[in-house]
């Protein structure tokens, strides 16, 4: 049985029927020519959502992706060092000594998997190289367009662990997809580069694009993007991912004063309740009034593990 038919026969209610209507309703939105914009917060990467999403990549299914830099620096991660990771299964009942070990042995625990130090140390090499030359030249880019290099110059190819099918930022630099990753500054490259800064090493703070300035080229591919094709908006968790890329329309309707059309579709996998003013939590009207979303729109909130439900969701659109 295929995992489209095993969906169809099995998850029809609660948070399962939702999550056979969202893969339906997402299937259909890019099959009539819409576009999709994907939001992921949370550990996705580390993971390894990217077995699926670099398929969903591929297959034109994904064309903006907005994370957190978190999720951008880890891809990498597990793609050049995948076999040095280390997986504790009883990680629930490690004890503050437990975790002292793993720190001291060079380990950086993700919930049940701890990323090796070494993993960033070697990414930051070549990335300072790169900040250093952009701070003497004036440039300045967003966060992935750093990474972007490191395959256009096959920087990492004789360190692969994985298959490089399995790396979802490989796929969107094949595919030459806009990625945004607003807070770069809350991930362990963007500590390194703000440490390159202070000690003077790179020239600049503006090497890396701020926020307010990858707004303005999401706002551009919006409105590029949307005067042919209807845009959908897949959040993975809550937070400045999905928030920040989301806000790109209200920021066009009510500052710039300019006519678009809202997201047209909007579906989230999320582990927040609806409660206590979180973003994360709250459930898709509430966009409504924010200018985001509108009353007809299709609509889908998944109270689930994303590590789980989204893999499924993909395997549906890609109709497997």
């Amino acid at each position: 049985m295929s995992v489209s038919a095993f969906l169809e026969k099995h998850f029809r209610h609660f948070n399962a029927r939702e999550t056979l209507a969202a893969a339906q309703a997402y299937k259909q939105h890019t099959a009539g020519g819409g576009k999709m914009l994907l939001a992921m917060a949370g550990a996705m990467s580390t993971a390894e959502l990217g077995i699926s999403l670099a398929e969903m990549i591929r297959a034109g299914q994904v064309h903006a992706i907005s994370c957190t830099a978190a999720n951008l620096e880890e891809d990498i991660f597990n793609l050049v060092a995948h076999d040095e990771y280390r997986i504790v299964s009883d990680y629930r009942d490690l004890s503050p000594a437990g975790e002292v070990a793993l720190r001291d042995a060079g380990f950086n625990r993700v919930t049940d998997t701890c990323i090796p130090e070494t993993a960033m140390r070697h990414i930051e090499r070549y990335l300072v190289e790169y900040w250093i030359e952009a701070g003497e030249k004036g440039h300045s880019g967003n966060a992935n367009e750093y990474f972007f290099r490191l395959f256009d110059e096959k920087k990492l190819e004789p360190y692969y662990q994985i298959p490089p099918q399995e790396s979802w930022v490989l796929a969107a630099h094949e595919m030459q997809i806009p990625v945004f990753s607003p807070g770069f500054e809350d991930s362990t490259l963007g500590n390194i580069f703000a440490a390159r800064v202070i000690d003077g090493t790179v020239k600049s703070h503006s090497v890396i694009k701020t926020g307010t300035a990858q707004m303005e080229t999401l706002v551009q591919w919006y409105l590029s993007t949307s005067a042919t094709a209807p845009i959908g908006f897949f959040q993975i968790g809550g937070g400045i991912a999905g928030d920040f890329a989301i806000c790109a329309v209200p920021l066009i309707i009510q500052d710039l004063r300019q006519d678009v059309p809202l997201w047209s579709y909007f579906a989230q996998i999320s582990d927040s309740t609806t409660s206590y003013g979180s973003y994360s939590g709250a459930v898709p009207n509430e966009k409504i009034t924010w200018c985001k979303l509108d009353e007809a729109g299709p609509k889908f909130m998944i109270n689930s593990d994303a590590a789980i439900v989204a893999p499924l969701i993909f395997a549906y659109v890609l109709g497997q």
